[in-house]
């Protein structure tokens, strides 16, 4: 029952941090604000020190009457800042220690796993609830994500190690990719597809945890429909039916319009989810 709880906090607040942006203006919106006005702010004060005519800069008014403006709009966006801060960071915490639960109870079923080896759980989302947001930068423009040297290269000789039936290898590799290369854009396939291998070696608990990464890092990336779908079917396979019921119907309330959706519904047919 308590892994049951746990299953659906941790595939409930992954995707938090995403919804608790969905305002009106989003956290990096207000810094920006932020940042225009306090720069209009220190204009208008050069104004109001000089001994010559002040020439208006924006807006309507005197400079002291725009001055009285903009210190009131920094404070009611500071504000807000701190407490959008503030909700992010608790979600964030909260499900990260939920994920690292349901890591814990996964490896208890596993007899060879150790648990002393776990170690720490990632942020979600590579949120750092004690780092200080950073300042809006420009935007550059990209064909597509950075890759770190030779990232790729190591990515494709686990793929294919994978797609020649090499599974022990590929797992091997893809655990080492994950590893030298934590939070990249391609991290949460390569955990992915670690899972498949783990799934094909029969390692059913191995493969749920890796599936489990897979979403973890990016719960709306292009793997993530999948990876939560075969979380919830590596969970029937391992006996947690109630568990597995419960994740399997996630994967239709994320990705409604996503082909998972078919084999979850199949799935929890054949488990007998009501």
């Amino acid at each position: 029952m308590f892994l049951r709880s746990v299953v659906i906090a941790a595939v409930l607040c992954v995707g938090l941090p995403v919804s608790a942006q969905s305002t009106d203006e989003t956290l990096a919106d207000i810094r920006q604000q932020l940042t225009i006005l306090y720069v209009e702010l220190q204009r208008l004060r050069t104004e109001l020190s000089t001994t010559g005519g002040a020439a208006s800069t924006s807006g309507t008014g005197s400079p002291l009457e725009r001055l009285d403006s903009i210190q009131s709009e920094v404070e009611r966006l500071t504000s807000k800042t701190e407490a959008l801060e503030l909700r992010i960071n608790r979600i964030t915490v909260d499900g990260t220690n939920r994920v690292g639960d349901l890591e814990f109870r996964l490896c208890e079923l596993e007899p060879n796993c150790d648990i002393a080896s776990l170690g720490e759980t990632p942020s979600l989302g590579g949120v750092d609830s004690a780092a200080e947001v950073p300042q809006p930068l420009p935007t550059v423009e990209s064909n597509g994500p950075a890759l770190a040297v030779g990232e790729q290269a190591d990515f494709d000789a686990a793929r294919t190690a994978l797609e020649q039936g090499n599974l022990e290898g590929a797992a091997m590799a893809f655990a080492d990719f994950v590893e030298a290369y934590p939070g990249g854009p391609l991290t949460a396939q390569a955990d992915y597809f670690r899972g498949e291998a783990l799934e094909a070696l029969g390692r059913l608990t191995d493969a749920a945890r890796a599936y489990l990464a897979s979403f973890s890092v990016d719960p709306g990336g292009d793997v993530a429909p999948d990876a939560l779908f075969k979380l919830g079917f590596m969970l029937g396979e391992i006996g947690q039916a109630q568990d597995a019921c419960l994740t399997l119907s996630e994967v239709e309330v994320r990705f409604p319009n996503h082909p998972a959706v078919v084999d979850a519904r199949s799935v929890m047919q054949v488990l007998g989810c009501q």
